[in-house]
Formats: C-alpha cells, sequence, structure tokens
C-alpha cells in the first residue's frame, strides 16, 4: 500500500501543477484566433469562438471585456468566468510591406531668373 501512495503522490502533484499551469493563461480577445479563445476561455467552444472572431471583425477592437456579452451565444456568466482569462489590448497594426505602392511625385517646374 506504502508503494501505490509512493507512486501515486509524484502523478497527482504533476497533473495538479499542470492544471495551474493551464488556468494562468490568458488571451487577449482582439488579437487572438478562434482556436486560442477556444482552448483558453471555459465554456467558449469553436462555433463561440469563432463569432467573437467575426463580430470583432464586423464591429471594430473590443474595449472591455464585457462587451464580450454582444457576441451572440456569450453572456455575462461566460465573461464573469473567464474575466482572469480575458486581456483586452490594442488590436495588432499590419506592419507596412515592402510591396506597398510607390506614390509618385510630379517633378518641380524650376524657375530661373
Amino acid at each position: 500500500m506504502k508503494s501505490l501512495t509512493n507512486l501515486l503522490a509524484p502523478l497527482v502533484l504533476c497533473f495538479a501543477l499542470a492544471g495551474t499551469a493551464v488556468a494562468g493563461e490568458t488571451v487577449n480577445i482582439n488579437t487572438a484566433d478562434a482556436g486560442t479563445i477556444d482552448r483558453v476561455l471555459v465554456n467558449v467552444g469553436p462555433a463561440k469562438a469563432q463569432a467573437i472572431v467575426d463580430y470583432r471583425k464586423s464591429n471594430g477592437a473590443f474595449r472591455s471585456a464585457e462587451q464580450l456579452a454582444l457576441v451572440k451565444g456569450i453572456g455575462l456568466k461566460t465573461v464573469e468566468r473567464n474575466r482572469d482569462r480575458i486581456v483586452v489590448g490594442a488590436p495588432r497594426v499590419a506592419p507596412k510591406t515592402a510591396n506597398a505602392p510607390i506614390r509618385k511625385v510630379a517633378p518641380q517646374r524650376v524657375v530661373r531668373r
């Protein structure tokens, strides 16, 4: 019996530490993809996660966690359960690419006197 306890104790400790690591994960609802939102938030599956991303694309960035309740299928209870996991940060701005069109400037006429 004692050997069984010695075997199970490290296993239980391992699961406890793994659970703590997952619980500490956060997600920025203004930049995360549907897969990340689905993985991090509790009671939010793939369909609701995609609804969050779609809402963000059509209505702009979220200014607060409470605005998630405006997404169909997300209620205030879900927001409250996930409050410690939700981060509301500024959305990422796409960097300017090297392939951006170059604006042509008309040559200036030089007047000589």
